[in-house]
């Protein structure tokens, strides 16, 4: 992996991340819950920051930005779709657009649902994948703005990704996200000893995010409506995937 990741913990319960190119110095930042925590680990590291990528609008991934930018001036660059809500961009994007971070090439995709105009970005040669609000880990985005036939659509295309990626997603919401997944699949081993394994990590504190594409495809039920299982306890043997998913995200939001 060519990036360095730092995943750093913001306000209560958001992620901030920080991906570095050794080679040129290059350092990009995704969200910005808040300023202060944010630039110490960039203190720490001695990194300077030249590119910030907003995921998506709400408050609590730009809250920080106008801060911050006072003493670590950077690129901002966010979805086209979505800059009527966003703090001034320097650059805009639309799905298929790439992001050259040193020399790291991004590829923006849309992932509206949770919101419209939300986007995810897909560093390939690191395997690294930035999500915020729409893949999350053992979860997937409240449907805000969006259908979910929209986020299904969305989550599909990420789902297509090489199994080893790195997903950073925006929340530490993964062991309220297990509660509720091993009521759909309670049978799934695989999602019990991921379960068993973000209890000790959050005994001590540890962060669950990022995970990989590989947990998610075995164990997140948003990107499992195929799941035998998950069909026969919802009674939806015969559906289609995006309606079990709408289901599934159903069932969530009433938890």
């Amino acid at each position: 992996m060519s990036f360095e990741l730092i995943t750093i913990p913001c306000l209560s319960d958001n992620y901030a991340f920080l991906a570095h190119d050794a080679a040129d110095g290059k350092t990009l930042l995704v969200d910005v819950p808040e300023a202060a925590p944010i630039s110490e680990a960039l203190y720490k590291k001695g990194w300077r920051l030249t590119d910030i990528l907003l995921t998506h609008h709400h408050q609590d991934h730009v809250d920080g930005l106008a801060e911050l930018l006072k003493s670590h001036p950077a690129r901002v660059i966010g979805a086209k779709a979505d800059q009527n809500r966003l703090p001034p961009l320097d650059e805009a994007v639309v799905e298929g657009d790439i992001i050259t971070v040193g020399s790291n090439n991004g590829l923006v995709i849309d992932v509206s649902g949770h919101t419209i105009g939300h986007i995810a970005i897909h560093f390939s040669n690191s395997k690294l994948l930035f999500t915020a609000d729409s893949l999350m880990a053992l979860g997937c985005g409240r449907l805000f703005e969006g259908d979910p036939d929209q986020m299904w659509g969305s989550l599909s295309k990420l789902a297509t990704l090489d199994p080893d990626t790195i997903v950073c997603s925006g929340h530490e919401y993964t062991a309220a996200n297990g509660r509720f997944a091993i009521t759909i699949e309670p049978k799934n081993s695989a999602l019990q000893n991921r379960i068993r394994e973000i209890a000790k990590k959050r005994s001590r504190n540890i962060p669950t995010v990022p995970s990989t594409l590989r947990e998610e495809l075995e164990t997140n039920p948003f990107l499992r409506p195929d799941s035998t299982e998950a069909r026969h306890n919802l009674g939806m043997r015969n559906n289609t995937d995006a309606e079990v998913f709408a289901e599934i995200r159903r069932r969530k939001d009433n938890f």
